[in-house]
């Protein structure tokens, strides 16, 4: 509860100081910003003068062609990125064959993949969630890389002298110890996802919460595009949540080391 108060009154000065700003003193830059009132006006009206709000059926659909987005390419980052990491840290020979490949690629921006996403990925959904999954993807590999040189090598080499097979170390030593920051990873991925998500919708997307807030620019409906803004905020708090509440349940023995 008092997390939970704390975090409303945090909320609650954000908000303040966004009226105190725009709305009063019409401070500098800020001044050409949308009002909070005129927001909270057009987010909570029955008949919205610019076309979205919670009442209008096209809000939800669009938050929920994100959300499906977003949840699907997180799913494959980590059916793909776990397997992946276990397997570069665990083998040396593959570690140096795969690793370098992963470094060269991880650094391009999610922006420049866009023109490629396209050629790959004509028509459809594949694009922006291609462009979802990328980011997402090379935190689930990395996270369960760190896992894996995380574990004891005595542990390692207590399981081999015991006559535990490869196959068994992996099964019992090594998975385990690297499951805390495989959950580490799922709460960063999914957020990341939401990163990627709403660039990939503003470029290649005709739906969802990135398509929303780049149309409104386009057509002059600011209030709209912190709406959107705002949406994307709570949604993907929630998302997150859900995630690192069943990161808990898979690992609840995780340590404090593991998650810094």
């Amino acid at each position: 509860m008092r997390r939970l108060i704390l975090g409303l009154l945090g909320c609650g000065l954000l908000l303040g100081l966004w009226y105190l700003a725009v709305d009063v003193l019409a401070f500098g830059r800020f001044g050409s910003l949308p009002p909070l009132g005129e927001v909270l006006t057009e987010w909570t009206s029955h008949e919205p003068v610019y076309g979205t709000s919670i009442f209008t059926h096209n809000y939800y659909a669009d938050i929920w062609v994100s959300v499906r987005r977003v949840l699907e390419a997180f799913v494959l980052a980590v059916l793909l990125g776990v397997p992946l990491g276990l397997a570069i840290g665990w083998s040396r020979r593959f570690r140096d064959f795969t690793f370098p490949v992963l470094e060269l690629i991880r650094p391009i921006p999610i922006l420049a993949w866009v023109p490629l996403a396209i050629l790959m990925f004509p028509r459809g959904e594949q694009p922006v969630i291609f462009l979802t999954w990328l980011s997402a993807f090379f935190v689930m590999t990395l996270n369960t890389l760190l896992g894996v040189q995380s574990v004891d090598r005595d542990l390692v080499r207590a399981a081999r002298s015991l006559g535990a097979s490869p196959r068994d170390v992996l099964r019992t030593v090594i998975v385990p110890g690297a499951l805390p920051y495989v959950t580490t990873g799922m709460k960063i991925a999914i957020g990341v996802s939401w990163f990627s998500l709403v660039a990939g919708e503003m470029v290649a997307g005709q739906s969802g919460l990135g398509y929303l807030i780049n149309s409104s620019y386009a057509t002059v409906r600011y209030p709209t595009i912190v709406i959107g803004m705002l949406t994307l905020g709570i949604v993907g708090f929630a998302t997150s949540a859900a995630i690192g509440a069943l990161a808990g349940r898979l690992a609840p023995h995780r340590t404090r080391t593991a998650a810094a």
